[in-house]
């Protein structure tokens, strides 16, 4: 189960935050909050989460000083900033405070999906949200040392295509990529997901984060 919280004031951006999360996997649950204090009470009540989305907007505390206090005392939970703003000063100083990755307001919601998908496999972004900035901040990083993939019972077409899942390729694409049909993507995705113990692509792309596997 892959926990996220939204933290955003308006309600009728955060329900439709909530309902574009909620596409992030079958097995994903999305809690929300309006400002600090219900985001406290959330994490309270929930204890670990696997992320959060943070608006820069908010009433009483504004959101990068929520930022600096989540990330003192929840340093294991990574957090994407959302914002209006999206200028270069509103951004580094986001990142400066220990955002993972800058969200503008203005993007689509496949962008948002695609933040947070890589954010959940470990990676943490620059202003430009293409290039990795910076080692993992998941409860569980990354092993040092990268583990091959035959390793955990994966052959070598099943890497390949767990590889070009997690940079986000379609099944259309990797099919294209590697001379195969879809149906045979989608079978070779159905047994990845098997041996990672993962019902989904983006609980596949944590596994893979979490235990080190090399693609």
């Amino acid at each position: 189960m892959v926990k996220l919280l939204v933290v955003e004031d308006h309600a009728l951006v955060r329900e439709g935050l909530v309902q574009t999360l909620r596409h992030v996997g079958r097995d994903t649950e999305v809690f929300e909050a309006a400002d600090f204090d219900g985001a406290t009470a959330v994490l309270e009540q929930q204890g670990e989460l696997d992320l959060m989305l943070l608006d820069l907007g908010l009433p009483g505390l504004d959101g990068l000083s929520c930022l600096r206090t989540f990330r003192q005392r929840y340093p294991e939970i990574p957090v994407i900033i959302l914002s209006g703003y999206d200028d270069s000063h509103t951004v580094n100083r986001a990142m400066k405070c220990g955002a993972a990755a800058f969200v503008s307001k203005a993007d689509p919601s496949e962008r948002l999906l695609q933040v947070v998908s890589e954010v959940l496999a470990g990676r943490v972004f620059d202003r430009d949200m293409l290039r990795v900035r910076s080692a993992a901040v998941s409860p569980h990083p990354p092993a040092k040392s990268k583990a091959d993939p035959a390793n955990f019972g994966l052959s070598e077409r099943q890497a390949e295509v767990l590889g070009l899942m997690v940079r986000g390729k379609s099944n259309r694409d990797i099919a294209g990529l590697l001379g195969l049909t879809e149906g045979t993507v989608k079978v070779h995705l159905t047994a990845i997901f098997k041996v990672l113990g993962a019902t989904s692509r983006t609980q596949a792309m944590v596994v893979v984060a979490r235990r080190g596997i090399r693609v």
